[in-house]
Protein backbone atom coordinates (compact mmCIF):
# COMPACT_ATOMS: atom_id res chain seq x y z
CA UNK A 1 0.00 0.00 0.00
CA UNK A 2 1.57 3.22 -0.76
CA UNK A 3 0.06 6.36 0.77
CA UNK A 4 -1.97 9.01 -0.45
CA UNK A 5 -1.95 12.56 1.04
CA UNK A 6 -5.25 12.98 2.44
CA UNK A 7 -6.57 16.08 1.24
CA UNK A 8 -9.93 16.29 1.56
CA UNK A 9 -9.30 15.49 5.36
CA UNK A 10 -6.80 18.06 5.62
CA UNK A 11 -8.87 20.43 3.54
CA UNK A 12 -11.89 19.80 5.89
CA UNK A 13 -10.34 20.20 9.11
CA UNK A 14 -8.73 23.71 8.12
CA UNK A 15 -12.30 24.47 7.41
CA UNK A 16 -13.90 23.34 10.42
CA UNK A 17 -11.46 25.30 12.38
CA UNK A 18 -12.27 28.26 10.97
CA UNK A 19 -9.15 28.99 8.92
CA UNK A 20 -11.35 31.03 6.47
CA UNK A 21 -10.64 33.72 8.73
CA UNK A 22 -7.31 34.45 8.03
CA UNK A 23 -8.23 35.56 4.17
CA UNK A 24 -10.57 38.34 6.20
CA UNK A 25 -7.27 40.19 7.55
CA UNK A 26 -5.10 41.87 5.57
CA UNK A 27 -1.54 39.84 6.26
CA UNK A 28 -3.33 36.92 4.96
CA UNK A 29 -6.06 38.56 2.36
CA UNK A 30 -4.53 35.94 -0.60
CA UNK A 31 -4.96 33.19 2.26
CA UNK A 32 -8.47 31.49 0.46
CA UNK A 33 -10.02 28.71 0.53
CA UNK A 34 -9.15 28.29 -2.83
CA UNK A 35 -5.54 29.18 -2.54
CA UNK A 36 -5.40 26.99 0.59
CA UNK A 37 -6.87 23.77 -1.83
CA UNK A 38 -4.29 24.48 -4.51
CA UNK A 39 -1.20 24.49 -2.13
CA UNK A 40 -2.37 21.42 -0.52
CA UNK A 41 -3.09 19.84 -3.44
CA UNK A 42 0.53 20.51 -5.17
CA UNK A 43 2.16 19.70 -1.91
CA UNK A 44 0.19 16.20 -2.04
CA UNK A 45 1.68 15.41 -5.75
CA UNK A 46 4.98 16.41 -4.51
CA UNK A 47 4.94 13.86 -1.53
CA UNK A 48 3.49 10.92 -3.30
CA UNK A 49 5.70 11.50 -6.28
CA UNK A 50 9.00 12.60 -4.72
CA UNK A 51 9.34 12.05 -1.34
CA UNK A 52 7.09 8.16 -0.76
CA UNK A 53 9.42 6.32 -3.08
CA UNK A 54 12.43 6.93 -0.91
CA UNK A 55 11.09 6.31 2.37
CA UNK A 56 11.96 2.50 2.71
CA UNK A 57 15.21 2.80 0.98
CA UNK A 58 16.72 5.66 3.49
CA UNK A 59 15.91 3.40 6.35
CA UNK A 60 17.39 0.28 4.31
CA UNK A 61 20.54 2.14 3.14
CA UNK A 62 21.33 4.82 5.85
CA UNK A 63 23.51 8.08 5.98
CA UNK A 64 26.76 7.33 6.04
CA UNK A 65 30.39 9.34 6.87
CA UNK A 66 33.28 8.30 4.82
CA UNK A 67 36.10 10.47 4.98
CA UNK A 68 34.77 13.30 6.72
CA UNK A 69 31.65 13.81 4.08
CA UNK A 70 28.25 12.29 4.59
CA UNK A 71 26.47 10.60 2.44
CA UNK A 72 22.82 10.43 2.19
CA UNK A 73 20.50 7.89 1.40
CA UNK A 74 19.66 6.97 -2.74
CA UNK A 75 16.87 9.34 -3.96
CA UNK A 76 17.35 11.73 -0.90
CA UNK A 77 19.16 14.51 -3.45
CA UNK A 78 16.25 14.19 -6.15
CA UNK A 79 13.52 14.27 -3.53
CA UNK A 80 15.14 17.68 -1.61
CA UNK A 81 15.17 19.09 -4.72
CA UNK A 82 11.65 18.52 -5.70
CA UNK A 83 11.20 20.33 -1.65
CA UNK A 84 13.21 23.36 -2.61
CA UNK A 85 12.30 24.00 -6.17
CA UNK A 86 8.84 23.81 -4.91
CA UNK A 87 9.03 26.32 -2.60
CA UNK A 88 7.97 24.22 0.13
CA UNK A 89 10.83 25.28 2.67
CA UNK A 90 10.07 29.08 2.55
CA UNK A 91 6.28 27.99 2.44
CA UNK A 92 5.70 30.67 5.51
CA UNK A 93 8.59 32.69 5.20
CA UNK A 94 8.87 36.77 4.49
CA UNK A 95 8.48 37.57 1.10
CA UNK A 96 11.19 40.10 1.28
CA UNK A 97 13.77 37.08 1.08
CA UNK A 98 11.74 34.93 -1.70
CA UNK A 99 9.22 33.49 1.12
CA UNK A 100 5.54 32.60 -0.25
CA UNK A 101 4.18 34.47 3.16
CA UNK A 102 1.29 32.12 3.79
CA UNK A 103 0.08 31.46 7.21
CA UNK A 104 1.76 28.79 9.59
CA UNK A 105 -1.37 26.69 9.56
CA UNK A 106 -0.73 26.22 5.12
CA UNK A 107 2.65 25.04 6.18
CA UNK A 108 1.50 22.85 8.87
CA UNK A 109 -0.70 20.60 6.30
CA UNK A 110 2.02 20.58 4.11
CA UNK A 111 4.62 19.56 6.63
CA UNK A 112 2.11 16.72 7.63
CA UNK A 113 2.23 15.04 4.51
CA UNK A 114 6.16 15.14 3.97
CA UNK A 115 6.09 13.64 7.57
CA UNK A 116 3.95 11.18 6.01
CA UNK A 117 5.91 10.49 2.72
CA UNK A 118 9.09 9.85 4.60
CA UNK A 119 10.05 11.25 7.95
CA UNK A 120 13.48 10.90 7.77
CA UNK A 121 13.89 13.63 5.15
CA UNK A 122 11.08 16.36 6.12
CA UNK A 123 12.96 16.40 9.19
CA UNK A 124 15.67 18.80 6.74
CA UNK A 125 13.39 21.58 5.85
CA UNK A 126 11.28 21.43 9.34
CA UNK A 127 15.24 22.52 10.59
CA UNK A 128 15.20 25.01 8.28
CA UNK A 129 12.02 26.96 8.65
CA UNK A 130 12.66 26.93 12.33
CA UNK A 131 15.96 28.76 11.76
CA UNK A 132 14.36 31.24 8.90
CA UNK A 133 12.13 32.53 11.74
CA UNK A 134 14.73 32.45 14.17
CA UNK A 135 16.90 34.99 11.83
CA UNK A 136 13.69 37.28 10.79
CA UNK A 137 12.99 37.86 13.70
CA UNK A 138 16.32 38.16 16.02
CA UNK A 139 19.21 38.63 13.16
CA UNK A 140 20.14 41.93 11.97
CA UNK A 141 20.09 43.38 8.79
CA UNK A 142 23.21 41.70 7.41
CA UNK A 143 22.71 38.81 8.51
CA UNK A 144 19.24 38.25 7.01
CA UNK A 145 19.95 39.87 3.71
CA UNK A 146 23.02 37.00 3.46
CA UNK A 147 21.31 34.28 4.78
CA UNK A 148 17.36 34.47 4.72
CA UNK A 149 17.53 33.99 0.65
CA UNK A 150 19.56 31.38 0.59
CA UNK A 151 17.88 29.29 3.19
CA UNK A 152 14.01 29.76 1.92
CA UNK A 153 14.89 28.80 -1.93
CA UNK A 154 16.59 25.57 -0.24
CA UNK A 155 20.01 26.13 -1.44
CA UNK A 156 21.38 26.25 1.89
CA UNK A 157 19.90 24.01 5.25
CA UNK A 158 19.80 24.69 8.49
CA UNK A 159 20.33 23.04 12.19
CA UNK A 160 20.14 23.42 15.59
CA UNK A 161 23.32 22.89 18.10
CA UNK A 162 22.40 22.83 22.01
CA UNK A 163 22.87 20.05 23.15
CA UNK A 164 26.35 18.49 24.29
CA UNK A 165 27.29 15.84 26.06
CA UNK A 166 26.98 16.95 29.76
CA UNK A 167 24.36 19.51 28.64
CA UNK A 168 20.77 18.21 27.69
CA UNK A 169 17.81 19.28 28.98
CA UNK A 170 20.19 21.28 31.16
CA UNK A 171 20.96 23.28 28.64
CA UNK A 172 22.94 25.97 31.02
CA UNK A 173 25.71 23.39 31.87
CA UNK A 174 26.59 23.84 27.76
CA UNK A 175 30.96 24.35 27.57
CA UNK A 176 31.32 25.39 24.16
CA UNK A 177 32.69 28.46 24.42
CA UNK A 178 32.76 32.24 21.69
CA UNK A 179 35.34 34.72 21.58
CA UNK A 180 35.52 37.53 20.19
CA UNK A 181 37.62 37.85 16.74
CA UNK A 182 38.37 41.52 16.91
CA UNK A 183 36.00 42.04 13.46
CA UNK A 184 32.66 41.55 14.44
CA UNK A 185 32.86 37.55 14.15
CA UNK A 186 33.22 34.92 16.63
CA UNK A 187 35.35 31.80 16.67
CA UNK A 188 33.26 28.94 18.24
CA UNK A 189 35.25 25.99 20.02
CA UNK A 190 33.16 22.92 21.35
CA UNK A 191 31.07 20.32 20.56
CA UNK A 192 27.54 19.42 20.06
CA UNK A 193 26.04 15.98 19.64
CA UNK A 194 22.09 14.98 18.22
CA UNK A 195 22.41 17.70 15.50
CA UNK A 196 19.70 16.27 13.18
CA UNK A 197 21.01 17.09 9.70
CA UNK A 198 24.32 18.34 10.91
CA UNK A 199 26.07 17.13 7.30
CA UNK A 200 25.07 15.90 4.20
CA UNK A 201 25.47 16.67 0.40
CA UNK A 202 22.34 17.64 -0.31
CA UNK A 203 22.56 21.59 -0.73
CA UNK A 204 25.79 23.69 -1.16
CA UNK A 205 25.86 24.88 2.26
CA UNK A 206 24.66 24.20 6.17
CA UNK A 207 24.43 26.64 8.40
CA UNK A 208 24.31 26.15 12.31
CA UNK A 209 22.47 28.04 14.55
CA UNK A 210 25.09 27.38 17.95
CA UNK A 211 24.72 28.27 21.42
CA UNK A 212 27.82 29.03 22.74
CA UNK A 213 28.88 31.16 25.66
CA UNK A 214 30.99 34.35 25.78
CA UNK A 215 34.22 34.80 28.10
CA UNK A 216 31.62 37.26 30.29
CA UNK A 217 28.80 35.10 30.54
CA UNK A 218 27.56 34.68 33.70
CA UNK A 219 27.04 30.80 34.66
CA UNK A 220 23.50 28.97 33.69
CA UNK A 221 21.27 29.90 30.37
CA UNK A 222 21.52 33.68 31.27
CA UNK A 223 24.86 33.73 30.15
CA UNK A 224 24.68 32.16 26.79
CA UNK A 225 24.55 33.85 23.29
CA UNK A 226 23.77 32.25 20.16
CA UNK A 227 25.57 32.20 16.60
CA UNK A 228 25.04 31.45 13.10
CA UNK A 229 27.98 29.35 11.88
CA UNK A 230 28.23 28.41 8.22
CA UNK A 231 30.09 24.86 7.00
CA UNK A 232 31.47 27.06 4.43
CA UNK A 233 32.10 30.92 5.11
CA UNK A 234 30.33 32.66 2.18
CA UNK A 235 32.48 35.29 -0.14
CA UNK A 236 31.94 38.82 -1.36
CA UNK A 237 29.37 37.57 -3.48
CA UNK A 238 27.77 35.18 -0.72
CA UNK A 239 28.52 32.07 -2.24
CA UNK A 240 29.70 29.41 -0.49
CA UNK A 241 33.86 29.97 -0.16
CA UNK A 242 36.39 28.48 2.19
CA UNK A 243 35.41 25.68 4.96
CA UNK A 244 34.28 26.21 8.35
CA UNK A 245 36.88 25.11 11.21
CA UNK A 246 33.98 22.64 11.69
CA UNK A 247 33.14 18.93 11.12
CA UNK A 248 31.05 16.05 11.88
CA UNK A 249 33.35 13.21 13.54
CA UNK A 250 30.49 11.02 13.95
CA UNK A 251 26.83 10.27 12.82
CA UNK A 252 25.09 8.02 15.67
CA UNK A 253 23.55 4.79 15.21
CA UNK A 254 19.89 5.29 15.52
CA UNK A 255 15.98 2.65 16.04
CA UNK A 256 14.75 4.66 13.32
CA UNK A 257 14.98 7.58 11.10
CA UNK A 258 18.28 5.88 9.79
CA UNK A 259 17.92 8.45 6.27
CA UNK A 260 17.94 11.50 8.69
CA UNK A 261 22.04 11.72 9.43
CA UNK A 262 22.25 12.41 13.24
CA UNK A 263 25.61 14.48 13.70
CA UNK A 264 28.27 14.96 16.30
CA UNK A 265 29.38 18.09 15.66
CA UNK A 266 33.19 19.42 16.03
CA UNK A 267 33.84 23.23 16.42
CA UNK A 268 37.77 24.17 16.69
CA UNK A 269 37.39 28.40 16.60
CA UNK A 270 34.86 28.20 13.62
CA UNK A 271 33.92 31.25 12.53
CA UNK A 272 30.41 33.00 13.57
CA UNK A 273 28.22 35.60 13.85
CA UNK A 274 26.24 36.42 16.93
CA UNK A 275 22.06 36.69 16.55
CA UNK A 276 20.34 38.80 18.87
CA UNK A 277 21.95 40.72 21.92
CA UNK A 278 24.63 38.93 23.93
CA UNK A 279 23.80 36.72 26.37
CA UNK A 280 20.26 36.67 24.90
CA UNK A 281 21.28 33.44 22.84
CA UNK A 282 18.29 31.36 24.76
CA UNK A 283 15.85 33.91 24.05
CA UNK A 284 16.26 34.05 19.92
CA UNK A 285 16.69 29.83 20.04
CA UNK A 286 12.95 29.98 21.71
CA UNK A 287 11.97 31.09 18.70
CA UNK A 288 13.30 28.21 16.42
CA UNK A 289 12.38 25.29 19.10
CA UNK A 290 8.49 26.23 19.14
CA UNK A 291 8.65 26.65 15.73
CA UNK A 292 10.05 22.84 15.67
CA UNK A 293 8.11 21.91 18.38
CA UNK A 294 4.68 22.39 16.78
CA UNK A 295 6.59 20.92 13.47
CA UNK A 296 7.43 18.05 15.45
CA UNK A 297 3.94 17.23 16.69
CA UNK A 298 2.80 17.11 12.62
CA UNK A 299 5.42 14.78 12.41
CA UNK A 300 3.84 12.47 14.56
CA UNK A 301 0.26 13.29 13.47
CA UNK A 302 1.85 12.61 9.91
CA UNK A 303 3.33 8.87 10.56
CA UNK A 304 0.08 8.35 12.54
CA UNK A 305 -1.87 9.02 9.27
CA UNK A 306 0.55 6.92 7.48
CA UNK A 307 0.13 4.07 9.54
CA UNK A 308 -3.18 4.33 9.92
CA UNK A 309 -3.50 4.34 5.67
CA UNK A 310 -1.18 0.99 5.88
CA UNK A 311 -3.21 -1.06 8.38
CA UNK A 312 -6.53 0.03 7.17
CA UNK A 313 -5.62 -1.53 3.56
CA UNK A 314 -3.68 -4.98 5.16
CA UNK A 315 -7.37 -5.14 7.01
CA UNK A 316 -9.23 -5.27 3.88
CA UNK A 317 -7.04 -7.79 1.73
CA UNK A 318 -6.03 -9.91 4.93
CA UNK A 319 -8.14 -12.78 4.99
CA UNK A 320 -8.58 -15.11 7.88
CA UNK A 321 -11.98 -17.44 8.52
CA UNK A 322 -14.88 -15.59 8.28
CA UNK A 323 -15.73 -13.07 10.87
CA UNK A 324 -19.14 -12.91 12.98
CA UNK A 325 -20.11 -10.48 9.95
CA UNK A 326 -20.08 -13.26 7.66
CA UNK A 327 -17.04 -11.24 5.77
CA UNK A 328 -13.98 -13.17 4.70
CA UNK A 329 -11.39 -9.91 5.42
CA UNK A 330 -10.28 -9.03 9.04
CA UNK A 331 -11.84 -6.05 9.00
CA UNK A 332 -15.25 -8.17 9.61
CA UNK A 333 -13.45 -8.60 13.25
CA UNK A 334 -15.02 -6.60 16.23
CA UNK A 335 -11.28 -5.84 17.70
CA UNK A 336 -9.75 -4.59 14.32
CA UNK A 337 -12.17 -2.08 13.93
CA UNK A 338 -12.05 -1.27 17.57
CA UNK A 339 -8.20 -0.79 16.31
CA UNK A 340 -9.15 1.13 13.56
CA UNK A 341 -11.28 3.22 14.94
CA UNK A 342 -8.73 4.00 17.36
CA UNK A 343 -6.41 5.21 14.63
CA UNK A 344 -8.27 7.40 12.98
CA UNK A 345 -9.85 8.75 16.11
CA UNK A 346 -6.51 9.82 17.52
CA UNK A 347 -5.45 10.98 14.25
CA UNK A 348 -8.15 13.08 13.65
CA UNK A 349 -7.48 14.82 17.17
CA UNK A 350 -3.88 15.51 17.12
CA UNK A 351 -4.27 17.03 13.01
CA UNK A 352 -7.34 19.38 15.02
CA UNK A 353 -4.82 20.18 18.00
CA UNK A 354 -1.81 20.57 16.15
CA UNK A 355 -4.04 22.55 12.94
CA UNK A 356 -5.58 24.72 15.95
CA UNK A 357 -2.64 25.58 17.15
CA UNK A 358 -0.82 26.71 14.07
CA UNK A 359 -3.99 28.94 13.27
CA UNK A 360 -3.78 30.53 16.51
CA UNK A 361 0.22 31.53 15.92
CA UNK A 362 -1.33 33.08 13.00
CA UNK A 363 -3.80 35.04 14.45
CA UNK A 364 -1.42 36.19 16.89
CA UNK A 365 0.06 38.47 14.19
CA UNK A 366 -2.96 39.22 12.05
CA UNK A 367 -5.85 40.04 13.99
CA UNK A 368 -6.88 43.47 14.39
CA UNK A 369 -5.82 45.43 17.56
CA UNK A 370 -3.17 44.12 20.18
CA UNK A 371 -5.72 42.90 22.53
CA UNK A 372 -7.06 40.40 20.58
CA UNK A 373 -3.43 39.58 18.72
CA UNK A 374 -2.35 38.73 22.53
CA UNK A 375 -5.32 36.62 23.08
CA UNK A 376 -4.32 34.74 20.10
CA UNK A 377 -0.73 34.59 21.18
CA UNK A 378 -1.59 33.34 24.57
CA UNK A 379 -4.00 30.73 23.29
CA UNK A 380 -1.44 29.28 20.36
CA UNK A 381 1.46 29.12 23.54
CA UNK A 382 -1.17 27.22 25.53
CA UNK A 383 -1.97 25.04 22.59
CA UNK A 384 1.80 24.48 21.43
CA UNK A 385 3.44 21.72 24.61
CA UNK A 386 -0.18 19.89 23.47
CA UNK A 387 0.28 19.88 20.17
CA UNK A 388 4.35 18.76 20.16
CA UNK A 389 3.22 15.87 22.82
CA UNK A 390 -0.02 14.38 22.08
CA UNK A 391 0.88 14.65 18.51
CA UNK A 392 4.45 12.67 18.90
CA UNK A 393 2.60 10.85 21.65
CA UNK A 394 -0.45 9.70 19.04
CA UNK A 395 2.31 9.18 16.19
CA UNK A 396 3.92 6.13 18.41
CA UNK A 397 0.89 5.08 19.77
CA UNK A 398 -0.85 4.53 16.25
CA UNK A 399 2.12 2.95 15.16
CA UNK A 400 1.98 0.55 17.31
CA UNK A 401 -1.55 -0.34 17.48
CA UNK A 402 -0.68 -0.38 12.79
CA UNK A 403 1.64 -2.92 13.81
CA UNK A 404 -0.68 -5.10 15.55
CA UNK A 405 -3.22 -4.69 13.04
CA UNK A 406 -0.90 -6.54 11.08
CA UNK A 407 -0.36 -9.25 13.40
CA UNK A 408 2.81 -11.57 12.80
CA UNK A 409 3.46 -9.52 9.44
CA UNK A 410 4.14 -6.26 11.30
CA UNK A 411 7.05 -7.43 13.12
CA UNK A 412 8.72 -8.55 10.06
CA UNK A 413 10.51 -5.36 8.52
CA UNK A 414 9.39 -6.22 4.61
CA UNK A 415 5.60 -4.90 5.32
CA UNK A 416 7.32 -1.55 6.56
CA UNK A 417 4.79 -1.46 9.41
CA UNK A 418 7.72 -1.82 12.06
CA UNK A 419 9.91 1.70 10.33
CA UNK A 420 6.80 3.84 11.25
CA UNK A 421 7.31 2.88 15.14
CA UNK A 422 11.00 3.07 14.92
CA UNK A 423 10.70 6.34 12.97
CA UNK A 424 8.33 8.00 14.93
CA UNK A 425 9.86 6.82 18.31
CA UNK A 426 12.45 9.81 18.79
CA UNK A 427 9.46 12.50 18.48
CA UNK A 428 8.64 11.82 21.77
CA UNK A 429 12.22 12.90 23.20
CA UNK A 430 13.85 15.62 20.93
CA UNK A 431 12.94 19.50 21.09
CA UNK A 432 11.98 19.09 24.74
CA UNK A 433 11.14 15.47 26.05
CA UNK A 434 7.06 15.29 26.55
CA UNK A 435 7.43 15.67 30.16
CA UNK A 436 9.02 18.88 30.08
CA UNK A 437 6.34 19.95 27.36
CA UNK A 438 4.28 18.68 30.57
CA UNK A 439 5.68 21.02 32.76
CA UNK A 440 5.95 24.23 30.70
CA UNK A 441 2.14 23.51 30.40
CA UNK A 442 1.23 23.23 34.05
CA UNK A 443 4.55 25.89 35.09
CA UNK A 444 4.94 28.61 32.52
CA UNK A 445 1.44 28.36 30.79
CA UNK A 446 -0.69 28.76 33.70
CA UNK A 447 1.54 32.09 34.96
CA UNK A 448 -1.88 34.07 33.21
CA UNK A 449 -3.88 32.40 35.98
CA UNK A 450 -5.75 29.93 34.15
CA UNK A 451 -7.01 32.28 31.22
CA UNK A 452 -5.81 30.57 28.51
CA UNK A 453 -6.93 27.51 29.59
CA UNK A 454 -10.49 28.56 30.60
CA UNK A 455 -11.14 30.27 26.78
CA UNK A 456 -10.08 26.80 25.99
CA UNK A 457 -12.78 25.84 28.18
CA UNK A 458 -15.59 28.13 26.90
CA UNK A 459 -15.19 27.22 23.86
CA UNK A 460 -16.21 23.47 25.11
CA UNK A 461 -19.35 24.54 26.47
CA UNK A 462 -20.13 25.91 22.87
CA UNK A 463 -19.62 22.48 21.65
CA UNK A 464 -21.21 20.63 24.16
CA UNK A 465 -24.70 23.00 23.95
CA UNK A 466 -24.81 22.53 20.17
CA UNK A 467 -24.42 18.61 20.88
CA UNK A 468 -26.85 18.52 23.08
CA UNK A 469 -29.69 20.25 20.84
CA UNK A 470 -28.60 17.82 17.61
CA UNK A 471 -30.09 14.50 18.48
CA UNK A 472 -29.44 11.61 20.63
CA UNK A 473 -25.99 10.36 19.66
CA UNK A 474 -24.39 13.72 19.58
CA UNK A 475 -26.32 14.68 22.69
CA UNK A 476 -24.22 11.47 24.03
CA UNK A 477 -20.92 12.89 22.92
CA UNK A 478 -21.56 16.32 24.40
CA UNK A 479 -22.71 14.89 28.04
CA UNK A 480 -19.35 13.01 27.74
CA UNK A 481 -17.34 16.29 26.70
CA UNK A 482 -19.15 17.97 29.80
CA UNK A 483 -17.66 15.59 31.89
CA UNK A 484 -13.67 15.35 30.75
CA UNK A 485 -13.93 19.40 30.53
CA UNK A 486 -15.00 19.52 34.05
CA UNK A 487 -12.22 16.82 35.12
CA UNK A 488 -9.98 19.13 33.30
CA UNK A 489 -11.15 22.20 35.11
CA UNK A 490 -11.08 20.44 38.96
CA UNK A 491 -7.22 19.85 37.90
CA UNK A 492 -6.78 23.15 36.50
CA UNK A 493 -7.91 24.73 39.63
CA UNK A 494 -5.76 22.55 41.99
CA UNK A 495 -2.49 23.00 39.89
CA UNK A 496 -3.09 26.93 40.20
CA UNK A 497 -4.16 26.47 43.96
CA UNK A 498 -1.18 24.91 44.42
CA UNK A 499 1.75 26.14 47.14
CA UNK A 500 4.34 23.65 45.92
CA UNK A 501 5.69 23.87 41.92
CA UNK A 502 6.42 20.54 41.58
CA UNK A 503 3.24 19.07 42.93
CA UNK A 504 2.09 20.52 39.22
CA UNK A 505 5.36 19.09 37.95
CA UNK A 506 4.21 15.48 39.27
CA UNK A 507 0.73 15.54 37.47
CA UNK A 508 1.83 17.44 34.51
CA UNK A 509 1.75 14.50 31.97
CA UNK A 510 -1.30 13.39 33.07
CA UNK A 511 -3.02 17.02 32.99
CA UNK A 512 -1.66 17.42 29.43
CA UNK A 513 -3.44 14.09 28.41
CA UNK A 514 -6.48 15.10 30.01
CA UNK A 515 -6.79 18.45 28.32
CA UNK A 516 -5.61 16.54 24.84
CA UNK A 517 -8.31 13.71 24.59
CA UNK A 518 -11.04 16.67 26.04
CA UNK A 519 -9.71 18.78 23.19
CA UNK A 520 -10.15 15.41 20.93
CA UNK A 521 -13.68 14.97 21.96
CA UNK A 522 -14.52 18.67 21.06
CA UNK A 523 -12.57 18.65 17.58
CA UNK A 524 -14.84 15.72 16.75
CA UNK A 525 -17.97 16.41 17.86
CA UNK A 526 -17.90 20.29 15.94
CA UNK A 527 -16.17 18.06 12.97
CA UNK A 528 -19.75 16.10 13.49
CA UNK A 529 -21.75 19.55 13.64
CA UNK A 530 -19.66 21.15 10.55
CA UNK A 531 -20.64 17.56 8.07
CA UNK A 532 -24.05 17.67 9.42
CA UNK A 533 -24.60 21.41 8.43
CA UNK A 534 -22.94 20.69 5.12
CA UNK A 535 -25.45 18.80 3.99
CA UNK A 536 -24.91 17.24 0.57
CA UNK A 537 -23.57 14.13 1.99
CA UNK A 538 -25.07 12.54 4.19
CA UNK A 539 -22.29 9.27 4.42
CA UNK A 540 -20.13 11.73 5.77
CA UNK A 541 -22.16 13.50 8.21
CA UNK A 542 -22.69 9.83 9.79
CA UNK A 543 -18.75 8.76 9.18
CA UNK A 544 -18.09 11.81 11.37
CA UNK A 545 -20.85 11.22 13.61
CA UNK A 546 -19.31 7.52 14.39
CA UNK A 547 -16.19 8.80 14.81
CA UNK A 548 -17.27 11.35 17.51
CA UNK A 549 -18.98 9.12 19.08
CA UNK A 550 -16.41 6.21 19.41
CA UNK A 551 -13.81 8.94 20.82
CA UNK A 552 -16.08 10.34 22.80
CA UNK A 553 -17.74 7.49 24.97
CA UNK A 554 -13.49 5.61 24.64
CA UNK A 555 -10.91 8.62 24.93
CA UNK A 556 -13.44 11.21 26.99
CA UNK A 557 -14.03 9.46 30.35
CA UNK A 558 -10.30 8.67 30.97
CA UNK A 559 -9.82 12.55 31.29
CA UNK A 560 -11.89 11.88 34.88
CA UNK A 561 -9.81 8.68 35.11
CA UNK A 562 -6.60 10.71 35.37
CA UNK A 563 -7.97 13.69 37.46
CA UNK A 564 -6.35 11.48 40.68
CA UNK A 565 -2.91 10.76 38.90
CA UNK A 566 -2.54 14.24 38.26
CA UNK A 567 -3.52 15.73 41.25
CA UNK A 568 -1.99 13.08 43.31
CA UNK A 569 0.92 15.86 43.81
CA UNK A 570 4.55 15.24 44.63
CA UNK A 571 4.99 13.86 47.60
CA UNK A 572 4.55 10.00 47.15
CA UNK A 573 7.00 10.26 44.51
CA UNK A 574 10.00 11.11 46.90
CA UNK A 575 8.82 8.18 49.73
CA UNK A 576 11.67 5.63 48.29
CA UNK A 577 15.39 6.91 49.18
CA UNK A 578 17.54 6.77 45.92
CA UNK A 579 19.04 3.63 46.00
CA UNK A 580 15.68 1.68 46.54
CA UNK A 581 15.90 2.59 42.14
CA UNK A 582 18.34 0.59 41.71
CA UNK A 583 17.99 -2.38 44.40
Amino acid sequence: MTYRAPVEEILFCARMLGHDRLARTERFAEATAETRAAIVGEAAKMCEDALVPVQRGGDLHPARLENGVVRCSPGYRDAYRAIAEGGWVGISADPEYGGMGLPVSMAAAVNEMMSSACLSLSLCPLMSQGQIEALEIHAGPEIRDLYLPKMISGAWTCTMNMTEPQAGSDVGALRTRAEPDGNGAYRITGQKIYISWGDHDLAENVCHLVLARLPDGPPGTKGISLFVVPKYLPDETGAPGVANALRPVGLERKLGLHGSPTAVMDYDGATGWMVGPPHGGMAAMFTMMNNVRLGVGLQGLGVAEAATQKAAAHAADRKQGRAPDGSESILGHADVRRMLLTMKGLTQAARAICYDCAFSLDMARAADGAEERAAWAARGAFLTPIAKAFGSDIGSEVADLGLQVHGGMGYIEETGAAQFLRDVRVTRIYEGTNGIQAMDLAGRKLMDGGAAAAALFDEMDETAAACAGAGEGLAEVGAHLCEARDACRRVTDRFLAAEDLNDRFAGAVAWLRMLALTLGAHYLARAALTARADGPSAADAAEREVAARVFAARFAPQAAALAPAAMQGAAVLYELDEARFSA
